[in-house]
């Protein structure tokens, strides 16, 4: 079964607009997991953007579904993973004046390796946000990481500009990433860009885990309400 992760940042964006409390954070998170997320994912980012430190003790405190937090190569980030234990941890890059996430991990760079080792004593879930090469597949490993999480972002671009060829080659690195990644024991996971269309397109690949999908998801809901879009996305999704 492929898991739905429902990232919940963009519900604190709106909650941040007014430095207010509503919509509330907590109740957010109880809400999708209503719907049928399997994971709440969430980022928290260096700036504090959407997602803060409370915001993150909170919901593991209060929070019965498994939490997926997200968060840069550093040790403040670190520090706050070992305090709280989520189920899963995803390592993301992270530029201070990015809007988005813009690409994968350079993975020769950050000082990965340690970093992982601490999260997996703490019996955490490491996951590493990475653009599809086999090179990359094959470092995740080497630097001890469970998962893989497959940066989409191209791909995403490409399916709705309906640009063919482009599009079926950067389908066909994700889907070679995503067996390789299998075959040496990595959990493949996928996300950034998402939508209804190209998630289902995805979906063809066989060795997919996890789908973790935010802004689409949030950004739908205005018009037709979160239990719509998450069940729909449930639906394509499944196997």
């Amino acid at each position: 079964m492929i898991k739905l992760g429902v990232n919940i940042d963009h519900i604190a964006t709106i909650r941040n607009a007014r430095g207010e409390d509503h919509p509330d954070i907590i109740k957010a998170a109880k809400f999708v997991s209503n719907c049928g997320a399997d994971i709440i994912t969430i980022h928290r980012r260096e700036d504090e953007r959407h997602i803060n430190r409370k915001d993150v003790i909170k919901l593991k405190k209060k929070i019965s579904k498994p939490i997926n937090l997200e968060m840069a190569a550093n040790q403040d980030m670190l520090r706050l993973a070992l305090k709280i234990k989520p189920k899963y941890v995803c390592i993301v890059p992270e530029k201070r004046m990015e809007v988005t996430t813009e690409g994968g991990l350079n993975l020769k760079k950050n000082n990965l390796r340690q970093i992982i080792k601490k999260l997996k004593s703490s019996k955490i879930e490491v996951s590493l946000f990475v653009d599809p090469s086999i090179s990359n597949i094959k470092l995740a490993k080497k630097l001890g990481a469970d998962s893989v999480e497959i940066h989409t972002g191209k791909f995403a671009k490409l399916f709705k500009l309906k640009k063919k060829s482009q599009l079926n080659k950067e389908f066909i690195k994700i889907a070679r990433c995503s067996n390789l990644g299998k075959k040496i024991n990595l959990n493949i996971k996928m996300g950034h860009g998402l939508d209804y269309d190209s998630t289902k397109y995805l979906c063809k690949i066989k060795e997919v885990c996890e789908f973790n999908i935010g802004h689409f998801i949030i950004g739908e809901s205005i018009f037709f309400g979160l239990k719509h879009v998450i069940k729909k996305f449930k639906k394509i999704i499944k196997r």
